[in-house]
């Protein structure tokens, strides 16, 4: 299975060449969570002919049961242990060092929101040791712990001290996507580790409530932290899914706080009727006049697209790299345990 398809056949000699020997990681990706329906994960083979090394997969958010959550990181886990020729699920941060020699797609998996503790500390580490990195702490609205960006963000709860702490402790990765500014702010001022955006944009180039202020770009940089761009093109502009729109966002966070502060998140969802549904059915988490029906989004097959254009903008192979993959793979190094 070759890492530049046709699709990709437009790249130049030195994208291409770059490309292939890069570490390529996407820090969010949306399958169903429906613990019951695998049809949609065979086409984790996207990411793979896309060049992509390794995929964060969402297991949960607020939106859903916390239950929900356990059921579908079983799921999630079971099969691709059933297709161990092509993935492998991220245990240890040995494991990334695998990824050129084995050619397989490796996994890990994050949470979008502390409500899949159910107000639990020790969740923290049950989830940590069945592959999920990340989690942020509030999506959208505000939980027991914190506020969330589209509400009336109180900050950072007694218990979200606490799980923060615990993060720490057991290695977790934080994540400040979906969350207020306030509360974002007294989480980065209180931590000792990185910590990242998984998936979000500049404020400055998109004025939404999902995107952040250069405040906190540079408060995330400040921890050692990464800011990776989010590929929804309502986030990106107006509905503009274009290769050239999310480079422009990628540029405008490198320019303010160095390449080594970049990364990709694309949020890319796989089933698109169960996004219009949720859209729909919870307009309290997602009010219709910022989130309108029919997102278009970046598809990772854009990922070779994006490394091509940021050469064009003449963007150093070294840092380039660090982009694609190495600026996740030094926040890991730093705060996975082993």
């Amino acid at each position: 299975m070759g890492r530049i398809t046709l699709e990709n056949r437009d790249l130049s000699a030195r994208a291409r060449q770059l490309f292939e020997k890069a570490l390529v990681w996407d820090d969010h990706g949306c399958m169903p969570l429906r613990a019951d329906d695998d049809s949609f994960l065979p086409q984790l083979e996207r990411y793979q002919r896309a060049g992509v090394d390794i995929i964060s997969l969402n297991v949960g958010f607020d939106a859903v049961p916390w239950e929900n959550t356990v059921l579908v990181l079983a799921h999630f886990r079971r099969w691709i242990r059933q297709h161990p020729d092509e993935y492998l699920l991220i245990e240890h941060i040995d494991d990334i060092d695998r990824v050129r020699r084995e050619g397989k797609l490796r996994v890990m998996f994050d949470i979008e929101g502390g409500c899949a503790l159910n107000g639990q500390l020790s969740m923290v580490e049950f989830y940590y040791d069945l592959g999920v990195r990340w989690m942020l702490f509030a999506y959208n609205r505000n939980n027991a712990l914190g506020g969330g960006c589209q509400d009336d963000d109180s900050g950072l709860t007694a218990f979200g001290r606490q799980v923060l702490e615990e993060m720490a402790r057991v290695g977790m990765v934080t994540c400040c996507s979906h969350i207020g500014h306030r509360t974002a702010m007294e989480i980065i001022e209180r931590t000792s580790n990185p910590v990242i955006f998984s998936h979000s944009n500049p404020r400055a180039l998109r004025d939404h409530p999902r995107n952040i202020r250069d405040e906190a770009i540079r408060a995330c940089a400040g921890t050692g932290g990464v800011i990776a761009i989010n590929g929804i093109g309502n986030f990106l502009g107006h509905n503009d899914d274009r290769t050239e729109t999310i480079v422009r966002h990628i540029d405008y966070v490198s320019q303010l706080v160095g390449a080594d502060h970049v990364g990709l998140g694309l949020d890319y969802v796989f089933d698109q009727q169960e996004l219009a549904d949720f859209l729909k059915n919870h307009p309290e988490i997602y009010p219709p006049e910022q989130y309108p029906g029919g997102m278009k989004m970046v598809r990772p097959e854009q990922i070779p697209e994006i490394a091509e254009s940021l050469l064009q903008l003449g963007y150093r192979d070294d840092d380039l790299r660090k982009i694609l993959g190495e600026n996740h793979l030094r926040i890991a190094q730093q705060v996975w345990k082993q």
